[in-house]
């Protein structure tokens, strides 16, 4: 028994597997994870593209690769923002995003649009040492040539970027010896136009890196004196000046048919209060910021941008103050309602993966090939739309009548109902609450009836 177990675990280890082709890869992986070894290729293999070349393009994405991971991309029509009218696309497997949104965009359409700021688009990278000589000296030396010598040096890799209107803003040194016993951070400021600017910002990082450490070792008032030991040179997505706010406003008397039960005026007090709840309870600003991220995660995901680093960036913003907070805010004033959110979001529409993507290419060409601004504006503004419609059903339905009426079609598809009994179950619960034993169980008395 022992020997057996032995070998069941050496099996599946194995030296070399990144030098391994797909194919190999994939035998491999089937003959030791799976109970069906020829049916497991099959499904993996069904991923794959039958264009070769674009393949081999989605190869280089990642690592160890054997197949493609495929998202619903979906389009929300209607969209007026900033007096523009958008298709958006957003890629998202939750049922009733979508349509949530679309809603959403078709009820403001006639009530103004959506409106958008853009703040800012500065981004920062940190580059973290430890000094243990005297602060007052560094900051003298820092003054005095170091910061020059650093500015200087980033002239040639920031050429581009400057003629393209951006460039280092700033380069500045930071104690925080009161945090952590000498640590100090060079603190860099960019502006990267159209461009996400990770690679660019991690290379002035690691440049300021290299002259400093040429600089403490040949200057002579450095080189015999305290060195200081250099961490690490990193970007960070946490980008508060990189922001934007979206915004809806209306009359309150125009919120009419947003509910067939309230009338504009309690719809907007409702409303009012479900946002307060998000503003003052953590665990529902949780649950409520996740539905803004339903609707930019989409957007960010269709154009190939990191919607990792945006929630990151995100949820550290609704934090900002030292509690968790909802990102959205409402108001009734003078008879106006307004709701808006106002959220960092660092996104590019050049370099990475949105021009060598294929889909996310047509995603911009979608919207019309916007600028970075225009399209921190269009993702803000449809995660505003996706928390307007969830608050407008969580306080009038409930969210549950729209999103299973959704989901009812992937019950179906995973109770293998065919063609005539999905159309009897959707006509079954046009009125009836669905759930997964709901349905089973109605399709088992349609069958029953059958046979």
């Amino acid at each position: 028994m022992s020997e057996k177990r032995t070998a069941q675990t050496n099996s599946k280890t194995i030296s070399g597997f990144s030098k391994m082709s797909k194919e190999e890869k994939l035998s491999w992986l089937s003959t030791n994870f799976f109970a069906q070894p020829d049916e497991a290729k099959k499904v993996y293999s069904s991923f794959s593209l039958n264009d070769q070349q674009m393949q081999k393009v989605f190869d280089g994405f990642s690592e160890n690769t054997i197949s493609n991971y495929v998202l619903p991309y979906g389009v929300a029509p209607n969209f007026v923002i900033n007096g523009k009218t958008y298709a958006v696309p957003m890629v998202i497997e939750e049922s009733s995003v979508v349509a949530a949104a679309a809603s959403a965009a078709k009820f403001w359409m006639s009530r103004g649009g959506f409106s958008y700021e853009v703040h800012d688009i500065e981004k920062l990278g940190q580059l973290h040492f430890f000094w243990e000589g005297s602060p007052e000296q560094l900051r003298s030396y820092f003054d005095s040539f170091l910061k020059r010598e650093l500015e200087a040096h980033l002239l040639p890799f920031t050429a581009n970027m400057r003629k393209r209107g951006g460039g280092v803003r700033s380069i500045e040194l930071l104690d925080k010896t009161t945090d952590l016993d000498g640590l100090f951070q060079l603190l860099l400021r960019a502006d990267t136009c159209d461009s996400m600017g990770a690679n660019f910002i991690n290379t002035l990082l690691e440049e300021c890196l290299r002259k400093l450490k040429e600089i403490f070792s040949t200057h002579e008032s450095l080189k015999d004196g305290a060195q200081p030991d250099f961490l690490m040179a990193i970007l960070s997505n946490y980008t508060p000046d990189c922001l934007v706010t979206a915004s809806v406003t209306c009359p309150i008397d125009n919120l009419k048919g947003v509910s067939e039960s309230l009338t504009p005026h309690e719809f907007a007090k409702r409303f009012f209060r479900a946002v307060e709840i998000a503003r003052l309870d953590k665990y529902r600003a949780v649950t409520h910021n996740k539905g803004i991220f339903n609707g930019i995660d989409a957007v960010v995901l269709s154009t190939a941008n990191d919607f990792r680093a945006i929630e990151a960036c995100g949820h550290a913003f609704a934090s900002r103050d030292g509690f968790y907070r909802s990102l959205t805010q409402c108001s009734i004033e003078d008879g106006q309602f307004k709701f808006w959110l106002e959220i960092p979001l660092a996104l590019g529409t050049v370099g990475g993966l949105t021009r060598l993507h294929p889909l996310a290419g047509k995603s911009l060409e979608l919207m019309g090939n916007p600028s970075a601004k225009e399209l921190m504006g269009i993702a803000a503004c449809t995660g505003l739309a996706q928390n307007f419609a969830a608050i407008r059903s969580l306080i009038t339905t409930g969210i549950q009548y729209g999103h299973m009426k959704m989901h009812l079609d992937n019950i179906l598809n995973h109770l293998n109902a065919s063609e005539a009994e999905s159309k009897l179950a959707t006509a079954h619960f046009e009125n009836k609450a669905i759930s997964f034993n709901a349905v089973r169980s109605f399709l088992e008395e349609v069958r029953c009836g059958r046979s």
